[in-house]
């Protein structure tokens, strides 16, 4: 006869009615424990003494890095399992209050205003600091001024935004409606820049030089130079006042990566155009600072009609631009001066002849191809004897002691000196492997940096591909935010997307590293708002960024720059501490982002199309 608590009361046995409940009661705390216990509950952290390349280095040697241990990830478990996305809310859609892993940041937001509000770069569309400029002069109001401080609105979507088109087709066409900047049309009809087709934008590989084609000028420079091989012994580009990057485009067939980078100026949204294509591009200008890349970083500069004097202000752009060209690399000029004879053509090819020979540049190559157009290809020397054999010391080698990284650096009319033994990378891409030609020579430097690049791949591979329930497949513009040695991004190199690898200015510059091993990157201070349009990325990463941001600056802020540069239905994987990580939550979901939590250590955040009161508004 089965008994029941109403006759257990019947029968007033109150004693075994105490003595199960208390059964009851202790079974249930001891299951409570059990299921805290997780393979990830607890962590033992090794600390290693390294020493760091500090963002100063002896300036008579090539710079070397010994690399730190790998980030504080916890060891891999055969027993993981993937993380709860039920909690995930639709676009605009309110937050739940309550459980911890759905608080919400009590944060009140408002969508930018004014005309330009969708396309809104803070530190380049200061327009109260650039109207108080002195001078223009040496494209001044196109660098970089960060207003104070760091603005908390959040960018609107233009109206018609949608997803954007997938790579390898949004190579070739874009839609209008998510950069519907139709200058361009206009003003390079002539050039098939770009085309308006419907709703499409199409980019049929015109440009200014590329009479047949960008692919014909590519093939055209390795016939004209046989021994710039694409993709193997050149592997890491710049490309000077990029227009749409085509040029970079169409070389990441042949395995070549490729920094396209312009101004933002008349040319109007010729960067938002690259990177809504999927090719690396980033905003910046040679004006009176250096460019935000190290020394001796790219294999060929390429410049096409850039538009750059080179020889001005005792020719300082040409001087950083030797400042960040790898010794014995290349840089190609394709422009009037090389094959016009009018007097002013020629009045400024005496200049750059004059230049070149006083910073020993070689001519290695100069032809003019069948539709006309010429170009002229100069060698860096691989070694500073030549400046020490000229007639006379102009330019004058750099005196300071240190090299510092260049992030608002003043442009030098100096010539650096060159590392006393100089090896060209291994060739691609057996090169993303090797050991840095630039990585210090500490007993440990060599076996550190093997760890670390395990320890991505077997993280990538391991977990992020398979246990956090993420779109890899929808990814193109990828951007680690902390890359140290760029291990993630080369755990990711057979995916087809790239990997934009920042370096925090307040950590240990090894930015060198990554682009001797073929990947790119950039410095930045993540305390500033980043020079690229909104919504250009699909996914942010970092690893241990905000545990050791959040003294310098508000992580609010930090948060409202990712939420810019962001597309909707884009992503973030952050790796932190448990307290950062719970703050962090509950900022995105004030901001309508779905978000999950991986023990207690990997938050995944997918963005949505919410925006304060709407936020759709008219250009």
């Amino acid at each position: 006869m089965t008994m029941t608590i109403q006759s257990l009361l019947q029968e007033r046995k109150y004693p075994f009615i105490i003595t199960l409940s208390f059964l009851v009661l202790s079974f249930l705390l001891l299951l409570l424990i059990s299921s805290s216990q997780s393979p990830f509950s607890s962590s033992t952290t090794t600390t290693t003494t390294t020493t760091f390349l500090s963002h100063s280095s002896p300036s008579s040697s090539s710079p070397t890095v010994t690399p730190p241990p790998p980030p504080l990830l916890h060891s891999l478990s055969q027993d993981l399992q993937s993380p709860d996305f039920s909690s995930f809310d639709s676009p605009g859609e309110e937050t739940k209050k309550g459980d911890e892993d759905e608080k919400v940041m009590d944060l009140k937001w408002e969508a930018c205003r004014g005309p330009g509000a969708v396309d809104y770069i803070p530190c380049l569309d200061n327009w109260k600091a650039i109207k108080a400029l002195k001078s223009r002069r040496h494209m001044e109001h196109r660098e970089r001024h960060c207003p104070r401080p760091s603005p908390r609105c959040l960018v609107p979507l233009p109206v018609g935004y949608r997803v954007p088109v997938r790579w390898p087709k949004s190579r070739d066409m874009i839609w209008f409606d998510n950069v519907p900047h139709p200058k361009l049309v206009e003003y390079k009809k002539d050039q098939n820049w770009v085309q308006k087709s419907g709703d499409y934008m199409v980019f049929p590989g015109g440009g200014t030089q590329f009479k047949d084609g960008v692919s014909k000028y590519i093939t055209f420079i390795e016939k004209t130079l046989p021994i710039i091989k694409w993709g193997e012994n050149i592997r890491v580009i710049l490309d000077v006042g990029c227009g749409v990057a085509s040029f970079g485009g169409h070389l990441l067939d042949r395995d070549v990566i490729t920094m396209s980078f312009a101004p933002k100026d008349e040319h109007e949204a010729q960067i938002q155009f690259a990177l809504e294509r999927g090719i690396p591009a980033t905003l910046s200008v040679i004006g009176t600072q250096k460019l935000s890349f190290p020394d001796n970083a790219y294999d060929l500069i390429h410049c096409a009609r850039c538009r750059v004097h080179w020889d001005a202000d005792g020719g300082k752009p040409l001087m950083e631009l030797n400042r960040i060209l790898r010794p014995g690399g290349f840089y190609i000029w394709s422009a009037t001066p090389v094959y016009r004879n009018d007097e002013r053509d020629q009045s400024v090819w005496k200049a750059m002849e004059a230049l070149t020979k006083a910073i020993c540049w070689e001519v290695i190559a100069k032809t003019v191809d069948v539709t006309g157009i010429g170009l002229v290809i100069y060698k860096k020397p691989v070694s500073s004897s030549c400046y020490e054999e000229r007639s006379q010391n102009v330019p004058q080698m750099c005196n300071s002691e240190t090299r510092n990284i260049s992030w608002y650096s003043p442009l030098e009319r100096c010539l650096p000196r060159l590392p006393h033994t100089v090896v060209w990378p291994p060739p691609w891409p057996e090169r993303l492997i090797a050991v840095p030609n630039r990585l210090s020579t500490g007993s440990n430097a060599q076996e550190l940096f093997a760890t670390d690049t395990k320890h991505w791949s077997s993280l990538v591979s391991d977990i992020y591909m398979t246990r956090l329930g993420i779109s890899w497949s929808n990814f193109r513009n990828v951007m680690d935010m902390n890359a140290h040695y760029g291990g993630f991004a080369a755990a990711l190199v057979h995916q087809p997307l790239w990997v934009m690898n920042v370096i925090p200015v307040h950590q240990p510059d090894t930015l060198p590293i990554i682009f001797d091993r073929g990947l790119i990157g950039i410095y930045h201070d993540w305390c500033e708002s980043l020079s690229t349009y909104p919504r250009t990325y699909d996914l942010l990463h970092s690893a241990f960024l905000f545990s050791n941001l959040s003294n310098r600056c508000d992580i609010v802020d930090v948060v409202v720059e990712m939420d810019r540069v962001l597309r909707p239905d884009g992503w973030v994987l952050i790796v932190d501490v448990k307290d950062m990580i719970s703050k962090l939550g509950m900022i995105f979901r004030s901001l309508h982002w779905s978000v999950s939590v991986f023990e207690e250590k990997y938050l995944v955040g997918k963005k949505s199309f919410w925006r304060p009161n709407g936020g759709l508004v008219e250009r």
